[in-house]
């Protein structure tokens, strides 16, 4: 492996954005003119883009538009920032869904490396990025690639994000091709439900940046009337994903159950089931980090 090489994970959630030392909003706007502040602000192709605190508006596919692609220039740069490095060769290492793996893998490689050659100011700093070559991934399996040496037999991994939830049957530490499932009931959905019923309920919403630090701290200033409508929607949205996974035909208590994604925070603080064998991956950057040292050692054996 040329050690002049940085290979770079990149987590591509429709709430976040995590490589493996960062972490922002999947937000972005274009702005009218040349800003006054150039924090989070990228400027690429003589056009300006502000990260925010308003996530995108979740599509059919990350590859529509360019937001992605912006997006993944903002990561590089946080990234190669914590390097020290604004020049670089790099190898970017991101992940799919197992069960969507086949049929998007190309056209998500296609779209990260249309171009070969980027150069771009990130507040206010330049870079200049030699994509060498792009590298998909599970997400999921990712998650605990540093763990796998460990599993025993069998090991179910449960992916919580923010649009999807995954399961990985892990099998004398390869993945169960046949065993692999995708739900349509990610974090995302869960907030839409409380934000639903509080409409209809007291016609008003929560902003959602309230539902992410309740789900993940448990405690929150807002009324006490707000705070129930929340604590019944995700106590129903980790009762869904407990019993998606029944229906899948996992047996949660014959085997190590392993949470990872945003959602392993709000499985492990509103979950009912707190068995041994039940374990919560809870660093958010856990994907990003397998994606990088997957293809780490997919470099060092030449393939």
């Amino acid at each position: 492996m040329d050690t002049k090489i940085e290979v770079i994970g990149i987590d591509h959630g429709w709430s976040q954005i995590k490589t493996s030392n960062h972490c922002f909003n999947t937000s972005l706007k274009e702005l009218a003119n040349a800003p006054a502040f150039y924090d989070n602000v990228l400027e690429f192709d003589g056009k300006y883009f502000a990260v925010g605190e308003e996530r995108l508006e979740v599509l059919d596919s990350k590859v529509e538009n360019e937001n992605f692609y912006l997006l993944t220039m903002i990561a590089m740069a946080k990234e190669l920032n914590s390097r020290g490095k604004t020049e670089a060769d790099v190898v970017l290492a991101v992940g799919l869904p197992l069960t969507r793996f086949s049929a998007e893998r190309k056209a998500f490689i296609d779209y990260l490396s249309k171009r070969e050659r980027i150069v771009f100011s990130f507040e206010q700093k330049l870079y200049k990025i030699h994509i060498m070559s792009v590298s998909v991934y599970p997400q999921c399996y990712a998650a605990v690639a540093n763990m796998i040496p460990s599993f025993g037999k069998k090991v179910l991994v449960i992916d919580v994000g923010s649009w999807t939830v995954d399961s990985m049957l892990i099998v004398n530490k390869k993945p169960d091709n046949s065993k692999c499932d995708t739900q349509n009931e990610g974090l995302i959905k869960c907030m839409r439900a409380i934000n639903r019923v509080a409409v209809q309920l007291k016609n008003r919403k929560i902003d959602e940046s309230d539902i992410q630090e309740y789900m993940t701290t448990g405690k929150t200033n807002l009324p006490k009337e707000f705070k129930e409508i929340m604590d019944q929607q995700i106590h129903e949205f980790v009762d869904r994903v407990y019993r998606y996974q029944t229906e899948c035909g996992f047996n949660l208590d014959m085997m190590p159950v392993y949470f990872v994604g945003g959602g392993a925070i709000v499985m492990r603080n509103f979950g009912k089931y707190q068995q041994n064998n039940i374990h919560y991956v809870l660093d958010v950057k856990a994907n990003a980090k397998g994606f990088e040292t997957m293809a780490r050692i997919a470099l060092r054996s030449g393939r």
